[in-house]
């Protein structure tokens, strides 16, 4: 083996082999460059060419103390290159890096292959440092398409990040993918660890919504984005779904529905409960029910899973002040159970129902593909297990104790007693006889608890007169409030209508008149009951207009859907005059109005009522709302609106997605005064216009 090395040196190095000291001239490049080379010489081979080599040859070669074999095969690039892979493969990650580095810096980066090599194996790292280091090299090198490494490598690394919860680095590294296919594979598995934090879910909801968008538009010269190899995944946008309700996102959770209606990813029974949360935090009832009139009635097989739809729906009965409909479907929920007969699948289920969003007499509007008996077991979802209206108990529906007091007070406030009578009915007709009598005395006693003595005699007055019997318990417990409180004309009338139905009811009885007149305490006792605890915790709650915001959300909602903006605004204004505060929900719905027309102008405007509302703390600063009015404004151009909307949001404290805007950006704006000067200005307007792009170009990392 001979030294070849030494013949391949250029040749103002060759005094080396003379014994002369180094020259002035010897570059800093080329003294690196040799002790690189020390480092990975054989001296042990090197000492039996040490009389032809001269001593100062040796000297510089040769003063450590466990020298390195190496072959003299090549080149020192291809030394280092094969030594890297030698460390690779033994995965020694430390020692690879180090020889990395000395390859980068002198021949830059290696070939793609040593690359993907490198990145998958810092990629299996268990330490933070090392997944750092891997996408500081990916994200370094992400100029040169050709050097990336492979997007099956790339996929890896964005879930070795999301697992070690590093959320800004997995999407940065997903979007360099070029190729979704690499991506389907592992999605599900990155999704999952980016939405355990609130970050996470806002850029996996921005991802999933700036992907799909690609997907559903049309492919053109100027939209090279759209990707239809990207096969969309159902449980991917459940877990980003459920997400969205944790984190009180119901704005993304709003977009992602569109976004599944969009790809024409069809939506399970987990997706229908998740979506009717989303519906119940938006107050969109409308939308809700459209889901109701394909799933019910729902099978008994089924039914632990959709009671928490249905408790959605019942909610917003509730918020829209409809006790009808809230009737209508506590009557609806008792009559399901297990004594009732399978229902059998409609006609066709075994296909996608078409559900649209919005209203289906709109001819652009979007539907929504739901099969909804479809419920995987392997879910990783976990609904929550208490729920405030409706409950699964006993294989069958239930009403809360707090549903039941909701009823209750607002037939009791509208003055309706006559119909909550009516609505008691007939729930007691759906009932068992075990639960008929109790039921109807804790009504009684509930409205007893509460000092409604009149409520609770008019609903026994018209329990009677349909039919149905009461307790004798019920009243005896109205008959000892009325003497309690003296009331004896009322007690006397009560005593004939004991009579009258069949209970003995003799002033002269000593258990009748200790009944009578028990102690406050014992009375309270007996009437204390959880029905009565919520109907005092309901009559204490401080009551506003609710359903009348509710009702103008859902108004401007659907205006704004439909393209109908002056309705929308018209319908805006009304609720200012009326003096009901607009909420967070009202504004989205405008911005999305006005942004689907691309009238920015008039979003101005709407951010100085929004900004005027947020300084006098009658709006709550809402993370969704500033993102939906940063990426509008940066499509219209409004760069000084944009910086105050990041300045509003870093008070705030609130995370900004800056690759999701630059993006925005570069769609648009890519060359917007890239070229120009501050001093080729021709006007002051032109000059500050110049320098806020600038700022902002600073800002996202624009170059």
């Amino acid at each position: 083996m001979s030294l070849s090395v030494i013949s391949r040196m250029p040749p103002r190095f060759r005094f080396l082999r003379s014994g002369l000291s180094v020259a002035p001239e010897v570059s800093s490049t080329t003294w690196f460059f040799y002790k690189s080379l020390r480092n990975h010489i054989d001296t042990r081979n090197l000492h039996n060419y040490s009389e032809g080599c001269g001593n100062v040859f040796i000297r510089w070669f040769c003063n450590f103390p466990e020298p390195q074999i190496l072959c003299w095969g090549g080149s020192s690039r291809d030394i280092l290159l094969q030594k890297l892979e030698v460390k690779l493969r033994d995965h020694q990650v430390d020692d690879a890096w180090e020889v990395f580095n000395d390859f980068r810096k002198l021949y830059g980066y290696p070939e793609r292959s040593v690359m993907c090599k490198l990145v998958n194996e810092l990629s299996y790292s268990a330490e933070s440092r090392w997944l750092r280091k891997a996408y500081g090299l990916v994200s370094g090198i992400s100029k040169y398409k050709s050097n990336l490494p492979q997007n099956d490598v790339l996929a890896k690394l964005s879930l070795s990040l999301a697992r070690a919860q590093m959320p800004i680095r997995a999407t940065m590294i997903l979007r360099l993918l070029d190729d979704k296919t690499s991506l389907t594979s592992v999605m599900n598995l990155v999704v999952l660890h980016l939405v355990k934090t609130k970050i996470g879910t806002v850029l996996a909801s921005n991802f999933l919504i700036e992907n799909c968008n690609c997907c559903g538009q049309v492919t053109t010269e100027d939209n090279p984005r759209r990707r239809k190899d990207w096969k969309l995944d159902t449980s991917c946008f459940n877990l980003v779904l459920d997400a969205c309700v944790r984190f009180d996102s119901s704005f993304k959770g709003q977009q992602l529905i569109e976004a599944m209606a969009l790809t024409g990813v069809v939506a399970d029974a987990h997706s229908v409960i998740i979506i009717a949360q989303i519906h119940e935090m938006s107050g969109q009832r409308d939308e809700l029910l459209k889901f109701k009139d394909q799933i019910h009635p729902v099978p008994v097989s089924l039914l632990h899973h959709y009671h928490i739809f249905y408790d959605c729906l019942l909610s917003l009965h509730f918020k829209f002040g409809d006790l009808d409909a809230a009737s209508d479907l506590a009557i609806e929920v008792f009559k399901m159970g297990e004594e009732l007969p399978i229902t059998k699948l409609k006609k066709g289920s075994h296909k996608p129902f078409l559900i649209p969003i919005v209203s289906q007499n709109l001819k652009s509007g979007l539907k929504i593909q739901v099969l909804p008996d479809i419920l995987h077991k392997d879910t990783v979802l976990k609904f929550a297990t208490q729920h405030q209206l409706i409950s699964y108990k006993n294989r069958r529906l239930v009403l809360s104790d707090r549903a039941v007091a909701k009823l209750i007070h607002g037939y009791k406030l509208a003055g309706r007693v006559n119909d909550l009578s009516k609505v008691v009915t007939r729930i007691h007709g759906e009932m068992s006889s075990s639960k008929e009598a109790s039921f109807c005395s804790d009504i009684v006693n509930a409205c007893l608890f509460s000092g409604w003595l009149e409520t609770a005699h008019d609903i026994i007055d018209d329990m009677e007169l349909a039919g149905t019997p009461m307790p004798y318990d019920a009243y005896m417990s109205l008959m000892s409030a009325y003497c309690k409180r003296k009331m004896l004309r009322e007690a006397t009338g009560l005593a004939h209508q004991i009579r009258k139905a069949g209970f003995n009811c003799d002033p002269s009885d000593e258990q009748f008149i200790s009944t009578c007149f028990t102690d406050d305490n014992n009375q309270n006792n007996q009437l204390k009951s959880g029905l009565a605890e919520s109907l005092v915790r309901e009559t204490q709650l401080k009551k506003t207009s609710l359903s009348e915001i509710y009702k103008f959300n859902s108004s401007i909602y659907f205006f704004c859907k439909a393209k109908m903006i002056e309705d929308a605004v018209r319908s805006y204004r009304r609720m200012q005059a009326v003096n009901i505060h607009p909420t967070v929900q009202t504004f989205t719905s405008l911005l999305q109005g006005y942004a689907s027309l691309g009238m920015y102008r008039e979003m101005t405007v709407l951010w100085g009522d929004i900004k005027r509302r947020l300084a006098s703390e009658s709006l709550p600063p809402n993370r969704d709302l500033f993102e939906l009015l940063l990426s509008s404004f940066i499509r219209g151009g409004y760069f000084e609106l944009v910086l105050d909307i990041i300045c509003c949001m870093k008070k705030q404290s609130m995370f900004i997605d800056r690759q999701l805007h630059k993006h925005e950006f570069l769609k648009i704006h890519k060359d917007l005064y890239r070229n120009l000067k501050a001093s080729m200005a021709r006007t002051e307007a032109q000059s500050k216009r110049l320098h806020l792009v600038q700022e902002f170009r600073n800002w996202a990392g624009i170059s």
